[in-house]
């Protein structure tokens, strides 16, 4: 189906633990991969926002669109002028 290409091959021996871990090797880079991403999503402001302020906003957004539509809240619309 797909040929393995050598040179990948050739830098995928040099990660350490092969007769060990097998496969597995690789899931501490993955894992710090994940985890400088959380980091990222957390910590870095892009505009004046993380991920985490736009979440919790369209949650909360979320939650009072759905209070409305069961009727727990009076939706007011201001009077045309």
């Amino acid at each position: 189906m797909f040929r393995r290409s050598k040179s990948i091959s050739y830098f995928l021996s040099f990660v350490p633990g092969k007769r060990r871990l097998g496969t597995y090797r690789f899931l501490p880079v993955f894992f710090c991969i994940g985890g400088v991403m959380e980091w990222i999503m957390i910590n870095v402001r892009i505009g004046r926002e993380t991920f985490y302020d736009v979440y919790r906003r369209k949650q909360s957004e979320r939650e009072y669109q759905q209070k409305i539509t069961e009727g727990l809240i009076a939706h007011n619309e201001p009077a045309a002028k």
